[in-house]
């Protein structure tokens, strides 16, 4: 898709602006004080993301490419529609179309975080969860996005390259990818709480994402294993936290095999550690630092490890309440494997892709955000003789919520 399909796009945005009750303008007399409604059993929000993604020099090719990103959450209170005390539900659908935008910049670890492969409307999430321990504790079951509650910085949510989600090393496992974006899997997670800050997360994750809306749909049997995570931490002044990962089936080796051709099973694992603090200010006007790296085994992934950080801004700008700038630096350090392969192409791969963002966002309307961004990325290899390529893009973003 090009530049040409915007009009197209745009149609679900202007559907969620027409959500919006315009002031009624020439009333008189004292205003009333209107009082909050309650939250509503079942709270509904829409979102429509529109990213317009150029790669203006550098890598595989020149050009724009049109991406979007639309979705729907709805959270149901159970006890209040069913009586089931303590317990919630989650339904997310999500319908992703577009160019790739990649394609030009020809980088290992993308540059724009709705970017898909394959464009579909799908079940992304549908999961109950349930209140234990007082509250202090909680277990969810259903298909899940293990990032919501793993190797996350809050901080680093502005930026559009992939890699400041969630770490390269754990995102290019498993058969077809973790339970991340834009496919989950079958969950079964218990997050505690220690304490006034401490925080402990587990989960066990079919090694096979697929939904409904995949075209495998979703797989029941874990066939192909489990992934088991879990994260420790405390979330004072922000999140301070390490987590471990390691899938209960062997995988394939990159590049090894045994004595009839067949790849070596290798046993994946991994761990990272993130911060995520507060350095000045509040909620309204500060400035947050995060910092994350993580290692994996460097024998069944195109990556051994990596880091990501940087920095969000917010109220920097006079009059600006919801202005915020954010800057980040995320590096893949590349697996010997992948180098070798590389190599056995014809081409030199260095230890690592280095990526560079600046991106600013702000309200045009209260439903509508504009972000201007601006990547630079220090490819791994040359690909089409060209090491780097420069992006940039304008993402706009629509909300709408019923709750």
């Amino acid at each position: 898709m090009d530049i040409m399909t915007v009009p197209r796009l745009v149609g679900p945005a202007l559907l969620l602006s027409g959500a919006w009750t315009l002031p009624v303008w020439g009333q008189s007399g004292p205003p009333e004080v209107v009082q909050d409604p309650p939250p509503r059993a079942v709270a509904i929000t829409g979102r429509y993301v529109v990213d317009l993604m150029g790669n203006v020099a550098g890598g595989d090719a020149r050009g724009a490419r049109v991406l979007d990103n639309f979705e729907v959450t709805a959270d149901g209170d159970l006890d209040r529609l069913a009586g089931w005390r303590g317990a919630r539900a989650h339904l997310h659908v999500l319908s992703n179309q577009g160019g790739s935008i990649n394609a030009l910049a020809g980088t290992l670890q993308g540059v724009d975080n709705i970017e898909v492969a394959d464009g579909r409307v799908k079940l992304y999430e549908a999961w109950v969860e349930q209140d234990l321990a007082g509250g202090r504790a909680a277990l969810l079951v259903g298909l899940s996005d293990l990032n919501v509650d793993f190797y996350q910085n809050d901080s680093a949510g502005m930026l559009v390259a992939p890699a400041f989600g969630i770490g390269s090393e754990l995102a290019a496992t498993g058969p077809n990818g973790p339970s991340i974006f834009p496919s989950t899997a079958l969950t079964m997670r218990l997050k505690t709480s220690i304490g006034t800050s401490g925080y402990f997360h587990a989960a066990v994750v079919n090694a096979r994402a697929g939904v409904l809306g995949d075209t495998t749909g979703i797989d029941l049997g874990m066939h192909d294993g489990a992934l088991l995570i879990a994260e420790a931490g405390t979330r004072a002044n922000g999140k301070l936290a390490f987590g471990a990962w390691r899938y209960t089936r062997q995988q394939d080796d990159m590049r090894a095999c045994d004595g009839n051709g067949d790849p070596v099973k290798r046993t994946a694992i991994g761990a990272y550690v993130l911060v995520d603090q507060r350095l000045v200010g509040d909620d309204g006007r500060g400035i947050d630092l995060f910092l994350r790296a993580g290692i994996s085994d460097g024998k069944t992934t195109p990556f051994r490890g990596g880091f990501q950080t940087g920095l969000l801004a917010r109220g920097l700008v006079p009059g600006r309440p919801d202005g915020q700038f954010s800057i980040g630096v995320a590096q893949g350090l590349l697996s010997q494997a992948l180098r070798q392969t590389v190599r056995d192409a014809g081409d030199r791969a260095d230890a690592a892709e280095t990526g560079i963002e600046i991106t600013y966002q702000d309200r045009a309307a209260p439903f509508l955000a504009v972000q201007p961004d601006v990547q630079y990325v220090r490819r791994a290899y040359a690909g089409a003789g060209r090491r780097s390529a420069f992006v940039v893009g304008l993402r706009l973003i629509a909300e709408v919520s019923r709750r």
